[in-house]
This record gives C-alpha cells, structure tokens and sequence, in this order.
C-alpha cells in the first residue's frame, strides 16, 4: 500500500505536533528513589547525574543513526543493481 506524498507529510506534521503539543511530565515518568535521591543530592551529585545520563544516551543514539545510514546505503545499493539489470 502505497501512501501518497501529502498524505504522508500531512500525517508526519500531525504526529510531529502531537509530540510537541503533550505535556512535559507525560515524558517524565520516574521512580520515586531517583527522584528522591536526586532531589537531596547536592550540585555535585545532580551533575555528575546529568553527565551519567548523557554518556549512557549518547552511545546507542549515534549507533542508531550509524545502523540507519549503512542499512539505508546498502538499500540504495541494490535498488541500484536491480534497475541495472532490467535494460537488457
């Protein structure tokens, strides 16, 4: 099934602004003990958090964008191949 291109676009917009339009705490949904530790921990501590979040975020996101970009170059690549042979 094929979606015409501004019917997905306009789907794309409404989803984009769904996200954008939802409250912030539907996101942050935590566990009590980190909230309560974190809400006692000192400046130190809720940085050194902040800086633990990002290093375990950071890693599998660029692994994710790396996996898209080598699995969307090699689709590219066989479409290529297949279009090839059909001139004959």
């Amino acid at each position: 099934m094929k979606i015409n291109g501004a019917l997905g676009l306009a789907g794309l917009a409404a989803v984009a602004l769904f996200v954008l339009l939802t409250p912030l705490p539907a996101f942050s949904q935590n566990c009590a003990l980190c909230y309560t530790q974190a809400s006692s921990a000192g400046a130190r501590m809720i940085q050194a958090l902040r800086s633990g979040i990002l290093i375990l975020v950071i890693p599998p996101t660029l692994g994710s964008i790396g996996m898209i970009f080598i699995v969307r170059s090699k689709n590219n690549q066989f479409k290529r191949d297949e279009s090839a042979g059909e001139d004959w």
